[in-house]
């Protein structure tokens, strides 16, 4: 059987990023009544983190903003997935970085997917982005 459990944060696009912590804070109870391990947590932690920032960057539209969370809780494993209702873009375009020539930005896909066990990325135009990331409890 599946729980789910789903946070819906509607605000200002400029205020949203003001609810992380509550955020960190579910998702760190969730992983843990699960059994992840600490650095487990933090993984999945920094994942969310990173996929809410690209959300709030390049996702949501100026004013109302929109970010939805959905866990999917399983005896061995955890899936989020994070949508919003912005813009949308071309995943093809989605490349790894290159590591001689890092930015302070553009890394947040390719640390969500070294960090999670899988991730998809589903977007289109103008019907927003859908993150699904899962990690898998070491056993």
């Amino acid at each position: 059987m599946v729980d789910n459990i789903k946070l819906i944060i509607s605000s200002e696009k400029d205020k949203i990023a003001g609810y992380m912590s509550t955020i960190r804070l579910t998702t760190s109870s969730i992983a843990s009544n699960i059994g992840f391990d600490i650095d487990e947590i933090d993984d999945i932690k920094v994942s969310l983190g990173e996929a809410c920032t690209n959300i709030i960057k390049h996702g949501l539209n100026e004013g109302e903003g929109k970010i939805e969370i959905e866990y999917n809780i399983y005896n061995d494993k955890l899936t989020i997935i994070v949508k919003d209702t912005g813009k949308g873009f071309d995943t093809s375009k989605i490349k790894d970085p290159n590591i001689e020539e890092l930015n302070e930005s553009g890394l947040g896909i390719f640390i969500i997917k070294s960090l999670m066990d899988e991730v998809n990325i589903l977007s289109s135009d103008n019907n927003g982005t859908e993150i699904v990331m899962t990690k898998i409890k070491n056993v």
